[in-house]
């Protein structure tokens, strides 16, 4: 217990200090959210502005209103979204992006194990074949690609799904497998050499000598084995996933953080660019966190190192 309780304390500092690191680039950038070249105003109003979010005070007096704000867990006003705290715009987008991130990783775990067993264990013939190229596939397409032609073909060419908003099972069909088959992809290929790996290991040589018949050999001795690479990659793949999903939500038309975080990378809204950099920095360590516990749960060799 000890390792985790240690890496779930350093979780906070971590966070900290990729949010202080985030808050002065964001600053050293050329320019900022008022630029009159951005939206053209006279430098009264421009003025006005800034005293308003108090960019006009010193750096250091900036920092430490920020810190304070976020030990309240309030990181202020968005200035593109002036009416709304990012608070509130967090709140409401937030439950999409997990859920299109489970969804996902829902497919990618659901279908990529499976083919990357089945091309294990009939490696060098057909279903192996088959699934190498559907791999090759999942791999070689980008999302950006990939989900408008599910949108041509599904949505508008056949009609079988919506292909847009969000809100019903039918609605996240298509953005969850544009989302996902990469990762399936990933994971099969995965699985297909950790379980052909496995089964050239000594110790399935002697299950078999044994008498074990080949289902429980697969499933008593190899899947375990053949999972670990699969559980390695989880924590940075649902990272991926939640973080990953702008291109999907922007052609989905999905009410995600996504837009969000690119509208205010381009409008310089730093509150909301530091609300989503804390948001995922702290994901991504808590998730990994959660896949080396997995990792130590599956492979009792490493619980006590």
């Amino acid at each position: 217990m000890r390792p985790v309780l240690r890496r779930l304390l350093a979780i906070p500092p971590l966070v900290l200090a990729v949010a202080t690191l985030a808050f002065f680039l964001m600053r050293a950038a050329p320019g900022g959210p008022f630029d009159r070249e951005r939206a053209p105003a006279s430098p009264q109003i421009e003025a006005a502005l800034k005293a308003r979010y108090h960019l006009d005070e010193p750096l250091w007096k900036q920092y430490a209103r920020f810190l304070g704000g976020l030990c309240r867990a309030d990181l202020g006003p968005s200035f593109k979204y002036r009416h709304h705290s990012v608070g509130d715009i967090l709140a409401q987008t937030l439950p999409v992006s997990l859920a299109l991130g489970s969804l996902a990783f829902g497919f990618a775990v659901g279908t990529g194990i499976p083919i990357g067993f089945l091309a294990a264990v009939h490696r060098g013939r057909w279903p192996d074949w088959l699934a190498s190229f559907l791999v090759l596939v999942g791999v070689c397409i980008p999302t950006f690609v990939l989900a408008p032609l599910l949108v041509l073909w599904f949505g508008l060419g056949l009609g079988w799904f919506p292909v847009a908003l969000w809100g019903s099972l039918p609605q996240a069909v298509l953005p969850t497998v544009a989302l996902g088959l990469y990762f399936a992809a990933r994971i099969s290929r995965l699985v297909r050499e950790g379980v052909a790996d496995t089964l050239r290991a000594p110790f399935i040589v002697a299950a078999r000598a044994k008498g074990l018949d080949e289902f429980t050999l697969l499933r008593r001795h190899a899947l375990r084995p053949a999972l670990l690479p699969v559980v390695s990659f989880a924590g940075p793949m649902l990272a991926d996933l939640l973080t990953g999903s702008f291109v999907v939500e922007k052609v989905f038309q999905l009410p995600g953080t996504g837009a969000f975080f690119v509208n205010a990378f381009f409008s310089r809204d730093y509150p909301m660019m530091l609300g989503l950099v804390i948001l995922y920095s702290a994901l991504l360590l808590v998730l990994n966190l959660a896949a080396d516990l997995a990792y130590r749960w599956i492979d009792p060799r490493v619980r006590h190192v």
